[in-house]
């Protein structure tokens, strides 16, 4: 079975991954194919992620900041990125940290993550914002079905939590998300009232 971006030509494009994507074939691929990537390393990986967490980021120069609010929260996000050659991992030129402060302003809580991520693209070839722009839209593609989830089936408050339970419950929400998509559906905390009615 072929990989399903054979069929795609790659060429000068710029891939996001999230961890789970950040293995040594999937780099390999990607640079055999003329991609550039941006991944995410994080504890499952200790190796890199020690490497590139432990880097002496608070004297590295800032290189984007940005500060949006939506969705009853305040969010600020700021990346630095400094060139690395010491990592085992195909073409990786740049480490990347991201800062995020977020407040809610419903329940006044307040967060602070910090993410690591590596990138073949070499020190200058897109700006810090371009950076910043790729690794936010990538979040903001993994996030979107959670946060359909929790707002419109309120998976949060959710009392199923033994064994696979919550996994399944997950799929069953995605299904149904899927299907009010496919039936042209946008907003999907409607669509199930509508669905009701019917």
């Amino acid at each position: 079975m072929r990989p399903p971006l054979d069929s795609v030509d790659l060429t000068s494009t710029v891939i996001t991954a999230d961890a789970l994507h950040t293995q040594h074939a999937h780099g390999t691929y990607l640079r055999e194919r003329g991609a550039h990537y941006i991944a995410q390393v994080d504890a499952n990986h200790p190796g890199p992620f020690d490497l590139v967490r432990r880097l002496p980021w608070r004297e590295i120069t800032l290189d984007h900041r940005d500060r949006t609010r939506g969705h009853h929260r305040l969010e600020i996000r700021r990346l630095k990125t400094t060139a690395f050659a010491h990592l085992h991992y195909p073409d990786a030129r740049q480490a990347l940290q991201v800062v995020r402060w977020g407040k809610d302003f419903t329940s006044g809580k307040l967060t602070i993550e910090r993410v690591y991520l590596i990138t073949s693209l070499p020190p200058g070839a897109v700006t810090g914002a371009q950076l910043a722009d790729w690794i936010r839209g990538h979040r903001k593609i993994g996030n979107l079905p959670h946060h359909v989830r929790d707002r419109t089936f309120r998976e949060d408050d959710s009392k199923i939590q033994a064994d696979h339970l919550p996994r399944i419950m997950a799929g069953l929400r995605n299904l149904a998300i899927g299907v009010h998509r496919q039936d042209g559906h946008t907003n999907i905390a409607a669509a199930p009232r509508h669905t009701a009615h019917d």
